[in-house]
């Protein structure tokens, strides 16, 4: 057995920089759900045909296992003479927080607690605060000021574990408070720290590419009306578009949100979908 190691140091990070249909976002949707459970190694042909099976052509599929073996989430692995690719032991933390996100979509309540992140670090450390402000940008946090962060309470042990990897623990200040004063109008307020605007956007394109799929609202004896090939190929649009939804969208109390805040038509439909083709996906992956 040959590994080729990954040229990346630290934990392998979330990644949303790739858009939903990319090429590189459909490889890590397919590695994420398929490669565990095959025993976190498959056939270089066999990722190849995977992707095929969504419409991406082998040169591009093999352009994107370079790209995301660089980034920590493959290691290049031959097993008795056949090319493959294992999971990286450093990915396999992200790839279990995003099984927790994807999920169980998280939903604030009315009256739950808000944790706070507080902060100062000079200009002479501003890439370090360029990360830690990306990173809780990227897990749902809203801005109050360039130096303070808000968000559900139930996401600082995340927090913690951001501001521990960029070796900031004593730097950082984390607060949880019961209600938010001096402002008059709290659902004004989340309207400025979050980009409401954006988050429903992402929804809303969910809807739209998912919803072409056939994997919700049909029957059958499947439960979704679609041969295997199709409901991998269904499932794996579906998984790929909603995979960025639960980092960006903090889960705010639909109280504190437009009326017709889109997730509320978003979140049944993925677990509606789920529960119709994920199973049949699955099947076909192993057949292949």
């Amino acid at each position: 057995m040959t590994t080729t190691a990954p040229a990346v140091d630290g934990p392998v990070l979330d990644d949303l920089d790739s858009r939903p249909g990319s090429t590189t976002s459909l490889l890590r949707t397919v590695v994420g759900s398929t490669l565990r459970e095959r025993g976190g190694w498959m056939p270089t042909a066999a990722l190849v045909a995977l992707m095929e099976a969504v419409d991406v052509p082998p040169a591009r599929t093999r352009t994107a296992l370079s790209r995301v073996k660089a980034r920590g989430l493959l290691l290049a692995e031959n097993r008795g003479g056949v090319a493959g690719y294992a999971l990286s032991p450093a990915a396999l933390p992200m790839l279990e927080r995003g099984d927790r996100r994807i999920h169980h979509p998280r939903t604030m309540r009315e009256g739950d607690p808000w944790g706070l992140v507080s902060f100062s670090l000079p200009e002479r450390e501003r890439d370090l605060r360029h990360q830690l402000r990306r990173r809780l940008g990227w897990m749902g946090c809203g801005t109050v000021t360039g130096a303070l962060w808000i968000c559900p309470a139930t996401l600082l042990d995340e927090v913690e574990a951001i501001v521990a990897d960029l070796g900031l623990t004593e730097r950082v200040t984390l607060f949880v408070a019961d209600e938010v004063r001096g402002v008059r109008d709290l659902r004004e307020a989340v309207g400025r720290w979050w980009d409401l605007t954006a988050i429903a956007r992402l929804h809303a394109e969910f809807l739209a590419r998912a919803g072409a799929t056939g994997a919700a609202g049909a029957t059958g004896a499947d439960r979704s009306g679609l041969g295997p090939r199709e409901a991998f190929h269904a499932w794996t649009i579906v998984l790929d578009s909603w995979r960025p939804i639960p980092y960006l969208d903090p889960g705010l109390p639909l109280t504190l949100l437009p009326d017709d805040w889109p997730a509320r038509r978003s979140i049944p439909f993925f677990l509606e979908a789920r529960d119709r083709v994920a199973a049949a996906a699955l099947e076909f992956a192993r057949s292949v």
